[in-house]
């Protein structure tokens, strides 16, 4: 496997023009955080807040106003293999079986590998999801958790230093999510795979981090809190419905947000 990444977030903004003669809309400024290798980093925070765009930014796929992310020594710059993406839609080519789905993305890794090569590698990371039966079967004959399965297959095909996922499994139903969260834990705990992912759900990111962001609302969000997740792993998501430290950090995550999304009051403003 490619050696986890370390991750460094410089001070980002993210500014928007707005009509003519106002002062630019600012979604979020001066985020600033570091993401060890082999650390799994959840981002929480109401909508609006500019999630998505903070994961766009790490991927390359969009640029920041001010600042920068820093991976390894080097500023990203554009969008790289050593950075995979998953998001919330699975987006495989409907015109591909599942296998050669994967065999995409590998060939796209290391162009002058055989056919053979690129089958047996692709197979492995079927294999890893559990989909080795399914190898030969069009997206169209996948349910909706087989086909992000799939998704987090192909990702992961291309060994890359980190893991970018963008609320993955927020279309599923609950069975299919806690399997599938449950499958990532195993897969990022075997490979040392650094990640970091979107959700709006708080049982999510306190399964799944070692660490939560916390974002306060937008415009002008920033990282209100930095939790760290000190659950021992591996974890179960059942196990842990009655641990009282599951649940308190749940209630921290659940206090954070309630606290930044409900309307100020005078006291409030007087109290800043």
């Amino acid at each position: 496997m490619t050696s986890a990444a370390h991750i460094r977030v410089d001070g980002i903004a993210k500014r928007f023009p707005s009509p003519e003669g106002q002062a630019p809309i600012t979604v979020f400024e001066k985020l600033g955080f570091s993401i060890a290798p082999g650390e799994f980093v959840c981002l929480i925070g109401h909508s609006g807040c500019g999630k998505t765009t903070v994961l766009n930014i790490l991927a390359g796929l969009d640029t920041p106003s001010d600042g920068g992310v820093i991976v390894n020594g080097h500023e990203v710059r554009g969008p790289s293999l050593d950075r995979a993406v998953i998001f919330q839609g699975h987006a495989l080519l409907p015109w591909m079986s599942v296998i050669d789905n994967i065999g995409f993305a590998v060939k796209s890794r290391w162009p002058t590998w055989t056919r053979a090569q690129t089958a047996e590698h692709s197979q492995r990371y079927l294999d890893m999801v559990h989909l080795a039966d399914a190898a030969r079967k069009m997206p169209s004959q996948l349910s909706g958790g087989m086909k992000q399965r799939v998704g987090i297959a192909r990702a992961l095909s291309v060994q890359p230093q980190i893991l970018l996922l963008d609320e993955p499994f927020s279309a599923l139903d609950a069975l299919t999510r806690v399997s599938l969260q449950e499958q990532l834990m195993a897969i990022c705990a075997e490979a040392k795979q650094t990640s970091f992912m979107i959700t709006h759900d708080i049982d999510e990111a306190v399964l799944l981090s070692d660490r939560i962001l916390m974002m306060s609302n937008g415009p002008n969000a920033v990282i209100g809190q930095d939790l760290k997740i000190e659950l021992p792993r591996p974890r179960q998501r059942l196990a842990l419905t009655d641990d009282a430290a599951y649940n308190h950090y749940r209630s921290e995550v659940l206090r954070f947000l309630y606290d930044r999304h409900r309307p100020q009051t005078t006291a409030d403003s007087k109290a800043a």
